[in-house]
């Protein structure tokens, strides 16, 4: 056994209790409007199918019960995990067939300091319709500092390079402000 396949092993079992601490992270940060700094969830998907393969691959390491119980506890986890952002992934593409989330505006601050853009969803028959107001932050982050139901226009007016009017309500970005209801 070379000791390549005995890293198999471990480092797959890191690598998918990382990818798990990072799709709780992505929902909590949805639930409760903080940043969303995990990556898109097609590439946790690849991250848990990788994992799941090295997992596999380290079931070659039988020196005791603790490699054993390691391979399939990843293996377990990799599969559910793949599983439940496969089927996130379906029903994301599914819906953004239908004009779920259609992107209306992106308006900057006047020193280009903030960017956020405003998106019209709609949950069709069994739902309701708004808008949703994102800040950009580096690489794939984004923070939800505006949500409305019932409501198509986004009236944006910015009283400063921090305070941005959103339909009447004033948000101080620096504050780190949201509205939603």
């Amino acid at each position: 056994m070379s000791a390549w396949e005995k890293r198999y092993n471990f480092w797959s079992l890191y690598l998918i209790l990382i990818c798990l601490g990072v799709a709780f992270y992505s929902l909590y940060s949805n639930i409760n409007n903080t940043w969303l700094i995990s990556p898109p969830n097609y590439i946790l998907f690849i991250i848990s199918v990788l994992a799941f393969i090295l997992g596999i691959k380290g079931l070659k390491d039988k020196r005791n019960w603790r490699t054993k119980t390691r391979s399939w506890l990843t293996i377990t986890l990799s599969s559910l995990l793949s599983i439940t952002l496969f089927l996130a992934l379906s029903i994301t593409l599914i819906f953004s067939q239908f004009g779920a989330n259609e992107l209306i505006k992106t308006v900057s601050s006047p020193d280009n300091s903030y960017t956020i853009d405003f998106y019209l969803w709609d949950a069709g028959a069994a739902g309701t319709f708004g808008i949703r107001g994102e800040l950009n932050g580096p690489l794939w982050f984004k923070k939800r500092i505006y949500y409305e139901k019932r409501t198509e226009n986004a009236n944006v007016e910015w009283k400063s390079n921090n305070e941005v009017s959103i339909n009447n309500r004033i948000l101080k970005l620096n504050e780190g402000e949201t509205f939603g209801y």
